[in-house]
C-alpha cells in the first residue's frame, strides 16, 4: 500500500475516532437529560447484536464508529467532489439508512424504529449527520502526510 494510502486511512481513523467520541457525547448528554430515553442507541445496538450489556453496545459503538467507518468514509470521500464534511454528511445519510433498515429491525424495533415512537427516525438522522459532519471535517483539517509522519517517527523510536 502506497504511503499516501495509509496516510488517509490513518486520517481516517484518527476522523472516526473523534467523530466517535462526539457522538458518544451526545448520546450520553441525551439520555442524562431524558430526551426521547426510550431511543437508547447504545442499547439497541447491543440488542441488534444479541447482547444485553451495555459494554458490549459501547464497545460496538466505537468499534465500528472508528474501525469501519473511518476508513470507509476515506475510501467514499474520494468519489465524492463536495467539501469533505459535506461528504460526510452524504456519507452518514446513507449509513443511516442501514441502521433504520437493518440494525433497528434487528434490535427488534422495527424499520426505522418506529417501535421506538415517530421521532425515532428523525432524532436518528440528526445524530447521523452529527457524526458525519465531525468525520467529515475532521478528515478534512487533518493535514496530509500528518499520520503518516507520526507513524515513521514512532517506528523509527521504538
Amino acid at each position: 500500500m502506497r504511503t499516501s494510502n495509509i496516510d488517509s486511512i490513518g486520517r481516517g481513523f484518527e476522523a472516526g475516532l473523534v467523530a466517535t467520541v462526539a457522538l458518544a457525547v451526545v448520546l450520553m448528554v441525551k439520555q442524562a437529560i431524558g430526551l426521547v430515553p426510550q431511543l437508547d442507541l447504545v442499547s439497541i445496538l447491543a440488542r441488534a447484536l444479541g447482547f444485553h450489556s451495555m459494554a458490549a453496545g459501547w464497545l460496538a459503538h466505537f468499534t465500528v464508529g472508528v474501525l469501519f467507518w473511518g476508513p470507509l468514509f476515506v475510501w467514499a470521500d474520494r468519489k465524492m467532489f463536495f467539501a469533505h464534511w459535506i461528504n460526510g454528511l452524504l456519507f452518514a445519510s446513507v449509513v443511516w439508512v442501514g441502521v433504520m433498515l437493518i440494525i433497528m429491525p434487528m434490535a427488534g424495533e422495527g424499520a426505522f424504529g418506529l417501535g421506538l415512537g415517530i421521532a425515532t427516525p428523525t432524532l436518528t438522522l440528526f445524530l447521523h449527520w452529527l457524526y458525519g459532519i465531525v468525520l467529515g471535517a475532521v478528515y478534512g483539517a487533518l493535514k496530509p502526510g500528518q499520520f503518516s509522519h507520526m507513524l515513521e517517527h514512532r517506528l523509527h523510536h521504538a
